[in-house]
């Protein structure tokens, strides 16, 4: 970022990915990512949604991508997610939960997108140097079930410690908080979808503000670093 940059320069330089996973283009987690989408570019950020179906992203780790393979290459389709990924401020995750769980397509990506995250030669000598490292986390998910039901079974911690807390420590994310939708439905009504949407409009604005404060903290403390030289 240059010294001179207009504040508008500086919004438009943060950028939000939202990684997808969810099959109906019509479907409530959609149209969750979309709502994010919307009031982040509001807000004068920038944001893209990865839609894993729609992209026909491939969710198989296959051998030769684990860093201990003798024949280890990063395959073009990974490069190119990673490469989406470093150029974000905030990284969401928009998924249903099945049978308590986001969908396989969302562990595929995490497996293999984030999984090859590291450096090379760092991944092989065992000393972890993430490529995401500073940037923010953000879940959004939607169940049938209601919270206290996937509280009382253990689904919640799972995926709080599974997933958020996790990715967060072993990428070095900065955790932004789980939002969950419960009760979602067939016949759902649509004042609880508007609800729910402006909750998720309420997180994308306070979210924006965040990471546009800590950029603007750290240009602050560039500059007060390069007026002591």
């Amino acid at each position: 970022m240059t010294h001179g940059a207009t504040p508008a320069a500086q919004q438009a330089a943060l950028r939000h990915v939202v990684v997808l996973g969810s099959p109906g283009a019509g479907s409530f987690t959609t149209a969750v990512a979309q709502a994010y989408c919307d009031e982040v570019r509001a807000c004068g950020q920038v944001a893209e949604i990865r839609d894993l179906y729609a992209m026909g992203f491939n969710a198989l780790l296959a051998n030769s991508e684990r860093p201990t393979a003798p024949d280890y290459r990063q395959p073009p389709d990974v490069a190119a997610e990673l490469a989406v990924l470093e150029t974000a401020a905030v990284i969401s995750f928009v998924y249903p939960l099945w049978v308590g769980m986001p969908p396989a397509i969302i562990k595929g990506y995490i497996d293999r997108v984030l999984g090859a995250g590291f450096e090379e030669p760092e991944r092989r000598s065992g000393d972890r140097v993430s490529t995401l490292r500073g940037k923010r986390l953000l879940s959004f998910s939607a169940s049938a079930s209601t919270r206290p039901w996937l509280e009382e079974h253990g689904q919640w911690t799972s995926i709080r410690q599974g997933i958020d807390s996790y990715l967060s420590t072993v990428f070095e994310l900065v955790d932004g908080g789980h939002v969950h939708f419960d009760s979602i439905v067939e016949g759902v009504s649509e004042s609880y979808v508007r609800q729910c949407l402006a909750d998720v409009r309420e997180v994308a604005r306070r979210t924006c503000a965040a990471v546009l404060s800590e950029r603007h903290a750290r240009q602050n403390d560039a500059r007060r670093l390069q007026l002591s030289h």
